[in-house]
């Protein structure tokens, strides 16, 4: 597994998702995607690796990658006023696609 690959997919992946759901913040968006993968990179890889070699659960990955949501600050769309609680569903839906992004390619 290539993992800068997998990164890079990830991070076109999370676009897309931005894409949809905030459609004219998508130049903004991509800035806050670069800035929490950047920060994540290194547990990322770490518990990537982790995972793909079985020594660490599934259940376990999930809670890892939950517990960084805060790192992502979506400050674009904070900026133009889009609501907490909004943007909170919104960290789900982000924390949930790499999660399966993940998973997806390392199990398949």
């Amino acid at each position: 597994m290539n993992f800068e690959k997998t990164l890079n997919e990830l991070e076109n992946s999370l676009e897309i998702l931005f894409n949809q759901k905030y459609k004219g913040y998508t130049k903004e968006a991509k800035k806050d995607i670069k800035e929490f993968l950047e920060i994540s990179k290194e547990k990322l890889k770490r518990w990537t690796i982790l995972l793909k070699n079985g020594n660490l659960t599934l259940e376990d990955f999930e809670w890892l990658i939950t517990s960084q949501k805060n790192l992502f600050h979506l400050k674009a769309l904070q900026g133009v006023g889009i609501s907490k609680i909004s943007l909170g569903h919104f960290k789900n839906k982000i924390t949930e696609t790499i999660i399966s992004f993940i998973s997806k390619a390392i199990f398949i």
